[in-house]
């Protein structure tokens, strides 16, 4: 009977975050496989777990993964870890996970802190749909290729960015994009702790002045709806008023909407705030 590979959520910077569960799995497996081991012992040594480890990675994936799928094959218990976070999630273990499926190996979650969400839950932008995008290509020309594609993605778009390519990366989504509003979360769970709520035009401004250090999460607000680009005055001011009751002050919603209609900022601002005040609104 083949044994069972487990997916193991680890902190990803408070070890207080560790789960009893994900503590119990690796103290019963029968080997760990880990993005780096050494990484991974640090961990282990922290919690007194004692288990044989392998390396799993980006550049030994294809062999490393046939030789844990034959162990698993052979009835061995198999905990699948990265150096922080959830494996398998923008990382080489979705390529193990489907060898599993491939070969009728089961494979069983225990979930643990991911940066992805918690930075989402911490930007103040919409969150009831995103998307993740992961790491930006190195080459420009890739980099600007996805980052065109995603013009017109209306839903909070969440990107990973090492520190020497933030300032490169900033300045590509700013002309691409346009001046939107972002967070930028790092050191997340630690002790410096950092997110920053700024639109791109004053992140880019800000990271000329200083050194970004630690790794980063953006949280890229969407693009508005084609449907907020009305041409008609009095749907215009309904996409004003949309706007507003999505956070936005109703002088910034007025200026976005009198960009995409080319109506005037005052006059949409003036009928938008008449209407208001006509609700009783405050």
């Amino acid at each position: 009977m083949a044994g069972l590979l487990y997916l193991v959520g680890t902190p990803i910077g408070n070890l207080g975050d560790m789960s009893p569960r994900a503590k119990e799995t690796l103290e019963s497996v029968d080997f760990i496989a880990a993005e780096d081991t050494r990484v991974t012992l640090k961990l282990l040594n922290h919690f007194g777990i004692r288990k044989p480890l392998v390396s799993y990675y980006e550049h030994n994936r294809a062999a490393s993964g046939e030789r844990i799928a034959e162990r698993l094959e052979a009835g061995e218990s198999c905990a699948l870890v990265t150096d922080a976070g959830m494996p398998a999630i923008s990382d080489p273990g979705e390529d193990l996970v489907r060898l599993c499926r491939d070969r009728d190996i089961e494979v069983r979650i225990v979930p643990g802190p991911s940066s992805v969400v918690s930075a989402l839950a911490l930007s103040a932008l919409p969150t009831g749909r995103f998307t993740f995008e992961g790491f930006l290509s190195v080459t420009k020309k890739s980099r600007f290729e996805h980052l065109n594609s995603l013009k017109g993605e209306t839903r909070t778009m969440i990107f990973l960015e090492a520190p020497h390519k933030l300032k490169a990366t900033l300045a590509d989504m700013l002309a691409v994009f346009g001046d939107r509003e972002i967070s930028l979360s790092r050191e997340l769970t630690k002790i410096h702790e950092e997110t920053l709520h700024l639109t791109l035009a004053r992140a880019c401004e800000m990271y000329a002045e200083i050194s970004p250090r630690g790794e980063y999460v953006l949280c890229v607000r969407g693009s508005e709806p084609p449907s907020a680009a009305a041409s008609d005055p009095a749907e215009a001011v309904d996409a004003v008023l949309a706007l507003r009751g999505k956070g936005l002050s109703l002088k910034e919603a007025s200026r976005r909407i009198s960009e995409d209609t080319g109506l005037s900022r005052k006059l949409l601002y003036d009928a938008a705030l008449k209407r208001r005040e006509g609700s009783g609104e405050d």
